[in-house]
């Protein structure tokens, strides 16, 4: 067993200016829980499942104590919400305990920051209680599970740990806490938050500070033969880059995140605070998962655009800088084909394309249209694609009307003429390994949140083994594979979630 207090802690964002954070103390959870573990993070962090069941473990991950040779802060930050621009935010709910130094997915050396969700007030709490509520903790817990599984750059969730405190939202809930873990929590809106304060020396210093720690070998530092202006161009250029890649990779599973606000936007790339989130069933195209998103601003299909608009306000950040606003919109000029490029290779593969080719795009929006006009099963329709050549059925059953389908389907098989040396198995191979069989749909996540209410984590074990590899089909497991039932059809997400 590793003891938590030999962990190697570093506090690399401790190391910046006091303005950009609060030390504290957390408020921690009372008679707390260790609810659910999840393994492969927890491996990541150079801990096993021991080291998870010591008090030790219970007492920091509820926060009730601090990470040995850590320093707990809040960050500040600002942001736009819903297009507005909303002033000073910050972690309002949200402790930041260090850096655990263990490996990355492919065994290298990496740094992961462990931040508590829900353990209590900070001076950026504003009206809020510094609470998480047990749903909202769950969802988040197997949110991260799941886009990890889809190889969906995000950020992870280490542990979950719940307590009878009671936290009054529509109703009164019960409080919770969900350990994330990722490389940075630095967000758009941290560089906002200097500009709108026009400290431009803040504002370099978290740029030096972002370049080091997370793109040194991407970035060059300023010297003789690059002036900052290029530093910041390279680096303005690798958010857009990562950004473009996310939206793709979004769109490409039918997820939407429902707040893309600038202070949920990460620099690094990653998918950033799930809270009305969701994985479509029926297919809109212009889904909206977030109650609250009454303008549907945040719309499945409007997802790319908004990603966009949110690198605006973040690269305009470097005027203050010196920055020269030509060039970096020339920069930003760059994402819609970055964005248009990754997404026609997603789709591309989960249709069983070897190659893009002229008319694709008319074959793909046919596919959204016919998906569209029938409220089809977004994972469904494209993994029982794959079984045409074998069974149409199970596609067909997926629409009241399938005229239009056999339409499509027809130009279809007519362009996979054009694969050369295929075969229908070996086509239908590489399709199941890029579309999943199983999703967080909404449903799945309120069923594991009523068992964990009543302490039944055996929901969320069965989710995070499906979750986990969601390409393949695993026996026993067809349940977490199905449409909602009635009653999953009218579940409601919004901000409080």
């Amino acid at each position: 067993m590793i003891m938590l207090s030999n962990l190697q802690v570093s506090n690399r964002f401790a190391s910046l200016s006091p303005a950009f954070y609060t030390r504290l103390r957390m408020q921690g959870l009372t008679d707390p829980t260790l609810l659910h573990v999840n393994p492969d993070v927890l491996a990541s962090l150079g801990l096993t499942m021991e080291d998870a069941r010591s008090p030790a473990f219970l007492s920091i991950m509820s926060g009730n104590a601090d990470l040995p040779g850590g320093v707990t802060l809040s960050a500040v930050y600002s942001g736009h919400q819903f297009g507005v621009w909303a002033g000073q935010l910050g972690d309002g709910r949200a402790h930041l305990l260090g850096a655990i130094s263990g490996t990355d997915d492919n065994g290298k050396p990496a740094d992961w920051e462990i931040q508590l969700k829900g353990s209590g007030r900070t001076p950026y709490s504003r009206m809020g209680d510094g609470r998480a509520v047990l749903r909202s903790s769950v969802r988040e817990y197997l949110a991260s599970a799941a886009m990890t599984g889809l190889g969906i750059p995000t950020t992870q969730a280490l542990c979950l740990v719940a307590s009878d405190d009671p936290v009054y939202r529509e109703t009164v809930e019960t409080a919770a806490i969900v350990a994330r873990v990722a490389p940075s929590f630095v967000r758009f809106g941290s560089f906002e938050h200097w500009y709108a304060a026009k400290d431009a020396a803040r504002l370099r210093e978290l740029l030096d500070y972002v370049i080091s720690n997370f793109f040194a070998d991407q970035v060059p530092a300023v010297d003789s033969e690059h002036t900052l202006n290029d530093v910041i161009e390279r680096f303005v250029d690798i958010v857009i880059e990562r950004t473009a890649t996310l939206m793709a990779g979004w769109q490409s599973v039918g997820f939407n995140h429902g707040v893309m606000n600038t202070d949920n936007m990460s620099v690094l790339g990653l998918t950033l605070d799930y809270g009305p989130y969701g994985f479509m069933d029926a297919f809109r195209i212009n889904h909206v998962c977030n109650h609250t998103d009454t303008q549907g601003r945040y719309a499945w299909n409007a997802q790319p655009s908004v990603g966009l608009w949110n690198l605006y306000r973040f690269a305009n950040c470097f005027v203050a800088l010196g920055a020269e606003p030509d060039r970096l919109k020339a920069r930003l000029e760059r994402y819609e084909g970055l964005f248009i490029s990754a997404y026609r290779d997603r789709m591309i593969a989960k249709l069983g394309l070897q190659a893009w080719q002229e008319g694709d795009d008319d074959l793909i929006d046919g596919w959204w249209r016919v998906l569209h006009d029938q409220s089809a099963d977004f994972t469904l329709s494209f993994r029982y694609l794959a079984q045409i050549d074998v069974d149409e059925s199970p596609l067909r059953s997926l629409f009241t009307d399938t005229t239009r389908l056999e339409q499509w389907l027809a130009s279809y098989r007519k362009r996979l003429q054009d694969n050369e040396n295929d075969s229908a198995q070996a086509r239908a191979g590489r399709m199941d390994q890029v579309n999943p069989l199983y999703v967080l749909r909404n449903y799945l996540a309120e069923e594991a949140i009523q068992a964990a209410a009543k302490g039944d984590m055996s929901v969320t074990d069965s989710l995070l083994q499906v979750l986990r590899d969601p390409y393949t089909a695993k026996a026993g497991m067809e349940h977490f594979a199905e449409p909602p039932p009635d009653w999953g059809r009218e579940l409601e997400v919004s901000c409080s979630s």
